[in-house]
């Protein structure tokens, strides 16, 4: 079980603007802000992680290379749609349309998208409608 994770963004003013508004529907909000870093935690019982400074940080410094990917659990098809609808309009580029990837398996709702760094960031629902 994961307890937080971090990655570096090259630009911490876009990226916090940009995960601001792109985990927004997923219930995530910044956690705890010392400029250089920050964090992002769920602010709602679906998917809250216990660690009370967030379980996703981006931190000032050079972005990784290869470039990582994650995903971040929605509770409805609807947030993630949400999610690829915000990442989108705060700068994201697609990196795969929000819709059903039954290679996975038959109820795996996702959406991919580009952060400005290039990390690919996905929503993902599991459960049928």
């Amino acid at each position: 079980m994961l307890d937080h994770l971090n990655i570096n963004v090259s630009d911490m003013d876009r990226s916090r603007a940009f995960y601001a508004a792109a985990l927004a529907p997923l219930g995530y909000a910044v956690t705890k802000d010392h400029g250089e870093a920050v964090g992002f935690g769920v602010a709602r019982d679906y998917g809250q992680s216990p660690d009370p400074g967030g379980d996703f940080w981006i931190v000032s410094g050079p972005a990784l290379t290869p470039r990582p990917h994650f995903a971040f659990s929605a509770e409805t098809r609807s947030a993630v749609d949400a999610f690829f609808a915000a990442a989108i309009a705060a700068g994201g580029t697609s990196n795969g349309e929000h819709g059903l990837r039954p290679i996975y398996h038959p109820d795996y709702y996702a959406a991919f998208v580009l952060d400005p760094d290039g990390y690919n960031i996905e929503a993902v629902c599991h459960r049928a409608p």
